[in-house]
């Protein structure tokens, strides 16, 4: 790792990260790139995350990032061997993140109670479908299922069309961040009390968070919230646009005096004057009114020329970019949003960079994430003293697999 990671924010902090596919790992992947030591532990079979989304030459691209800055192990904790070595790393850590259904590491006899009784400052990140209780806890889970249940997925999409979803795992990975933000909170309290504490977080939840403006006006209108598709209701104009060369432009001009800027430069100001869309309540009254003038406007001119005057007139907007175009914008660029990290099978491979960014102790993509049980022997050996004909006799027993050991 570079030198760089004992100056980070979480340097000096260890992570034991039992979360497999995307929620657990990726809230671990935040933790490791400020600096925290994360050990990842997987199953000889490779996490779930890397049978999904695309490989080349037999590599997981999606495993390269968020196994990023990772060490990464291999235990079976179906053994009882395997549950007595994680016990030990436990017991040397600072934090575990862990996303089994509810009941599976108190099975083990690995819960909370148990661990912390001799790591009294141990913090858990619990991640699950639906939360450590209630009548669902035990059902499984993943984010999709937590967008559904939560009411997301039913605002998401057009409205003469099914729910549709993002086309990434959105629940997975705001139940991560959550994850992670929660992880801290209780960092922070265990500076002041010295205590660890369990912090629950349900993919579900985490979820129904974002349907924050529709929850009261649900209880006290009774408004039920529909697919808008575009278009985000109660804010005018402040939806999806095409230009004549087709390509598909968002503008957000639902501030009044953005609005009045953007008649100004659609060439209308009178339209800003008309008691109709004299203020955004007024406009989202009358946003199919508002809607076809702009896109009437829009229709009109290719992109490059929609651009430069919405930017002349500072007009918040956007093309819809593919990932190619995030590739080649220069201010994507200008800011290394898309890390180049070396892998020795593959040469140079981009990751998005590290996010958000500190100003005196930043984050950094420090190494791309490796094989199933790359750090094994070197990670027992470091923290549990276990010697070469000791880690060779576990991995003999199907304890836990090191391909460095294999040969």
């Amino acid at each position: 790792m570079h030198a760089t990671a004992d100056r980070q924010p979480l340097s000096g902090y260890t992570v034991i990260e039992l979360g497999s596919t995307v929620a657990g790992p990726f809230c671990g992947r935040l933790l490791a790139d400020f600096g925290a030591t994360v050990i990842k532990v997987e199953v000889a079979e490779g996490d779930a995350l890397r049978s999904m989304g695309s490989h080349k030459d037999g590599v997981s691209l999606y495993a390269l990032s968020m196994f990023r800055n990772k060490e990464l192990i291999s235990v079976d904790l179906r053994n009882e061997e395997g549950q007595s070595l994680l016990r030990s790393l436990i017991d040397k850590a600072d934090f575990v993140v862990e996303n089994f259904r509810p009941g599976t590491l108190e099975r083990w006899g690995l819960g909370y109670d148990t661990l912390s009784a001799s790591n009294p400052g141990l913090i858990m990140v619990r991640i699950s479908g639906y939360g450590q209780d209630g009548p669902y806890s035990a059902q499984p889970g993943y984010g999709v299922i937590g967008e559904a249940i939560s009411g997301l997925r039913s605002i998401t999409g057009d409205p003469d069309r099914p729910p549709a979803r993002v086309a990434t795992s959105l629940s997975d990975y705001l139940t991560g961040l959550y994850g992670a933000f929660g992880a801290l909170l209780a960092l922070e309290a265990r500076h002041r009390t010295g205590r660890g504490q369990v912090v629950d977080t349900a993919l579900a939840e985490c979820a129904f968070s974002f349907m924050e403006p529709h929850v009261m006006a649900y209880d006290q209108l009774g408004i039920v919230a529909q697919r808008a598709g575009s278009r985000l209701p109660g804010s005018s104009p402040n939806n999806l646009y095409q230009s004549r060369d087709g390509c598909y432009v968002h503008v957000a001009a639902l501030a009044d005096p953005i609005f009045r800027r953007l008649c100004v430069a659609m060439g209308q100001p009178e339209l800003a004057s008309d008691p109709r869309y004299a203020t955004n309540r007024m406009r989202s009254e009358h946003s199919d009114d508002v809607d076809a003038a702009v896109q009437a406007w829009l229709g009109a001119h290719d992109y490059d020329e929609i651009h430069r005057v919405l930017g002349e007139h500072d007009i918040p907007h956007a093309k819809i970019y593919n990932i190619d175009d995030v590739f080649a914008d220069p201010h994507f660029a200008a800011r290394n949003s898309i890390q180049r990290r070396q892998h020795d099978r593959l040469g140079m491979v981009a990751v998005p960079n590290v996010t958000p960014r500190l100003s005196a102790t930043p984050g950094e993509v420090r190494e791309l994430g490796r094989d199933t049980g790359s750090d094994t022997a070197a990670v027992l050996g470091r923290m549990l003293g276990l010697a070469p004909d000791a880690l060779s006799a576990l991995q003999r027993r199907g304890v836990i697999y090191d391909p460095a050991l294999a040969l």
